[in-house]
């Protein structure tokens, strides 16, 4: 079962990828950051949050649970994995701020902002407290064994919160675009399908592979 959700959330993540970039830049223009073309610039952001972001997260949380190899081997790829999410979570926010002022709109309207922001704070603070617990000599093993499946819980939490928070974001973009029945609006039902998809074998992935503290 482990090595089905695990082949099944490479595949899905894979797959939103490509839906997602043939989305930005066969419909939409292209990527890039420093383009003078606002849309370009706002297109790094749904491409850093999902590529850099979701995936990488979950990426991370896969690795920790199937790389087979020491356990400080495993941590580091986790936290390692988890710091280029956070990284390139970055960049991608700073994007959509770099479009709002480009376009002279307000910042953090909406609810998928709200979600996005909260998640993303959120997944600062979870990584802060998994480093000083699970990486930082000291720490004794009868409180890391009590605070692993409050670890464990919330990275399942902020999995869903930031795939809800795609979800928003894709359905948002295509009710901004007024699309309605085209070759593109069925193209983003697909990427948040395949979204869901990878979030899901992930934490099937979770929950096939018995915990190790």
């Amino acid at each position: 079962m482990a090595f089905v959700a695990t082949a099944s959330g490479h595949i899905f993540g894979i797959l939103a990828l490509i839906l997602l970039l043939v989305w930005l830049v066969h419909f939409r223009g292209g990527i890039e950051l420093d383009s003078d073309n606002a849309e370009r610039v706002f297109n790094v952001h749904p491409f850093l949050m999902y590529f850099g972001f979701i995936f990488f997260a979950g990426e991370a949380i896969m690795a920790y649970k199937t790389i087979h190899a020491e356990r400080k081997v495993q941590k580091f790829a986790h936290m390692s994995l988890h710091v280029v999410a956070f990284v390139l979570g970055i960049i991608g926010i700073y994007a959509t701020f770099k479009y709002h002022k480009k376009q002279g709109i307000t910042n953090m309207y909406s609810l998928h902002s709200w979600l996005g922001m909260g998640t993303f704070i959120l997944y600062g603070l979870q990584w802060i407290f998994g480093f000083f617990n699970f990486w930082i000599r000291g720490v004794d093993s009868s409180t890391r064994r009590s605070y692993a499946p409050w670890h464990i819980f919330f990275g399942r939490v902020l999995l869903y919160m930031a795939i809800c928070t795609a979800e928003s974001g894709l359905m948002q973009s295509s009710t901004l675009l007024g699309l309605q029945k085209s070759n593109e609006s069925r193209l983003i039902n697909f990427t948040g399908l395949a979204i869901l998809l990878f979030g899901i074998a992930v934490d099937l992935t979770v929950a096939s592979v018995p915990n190790a503290y």
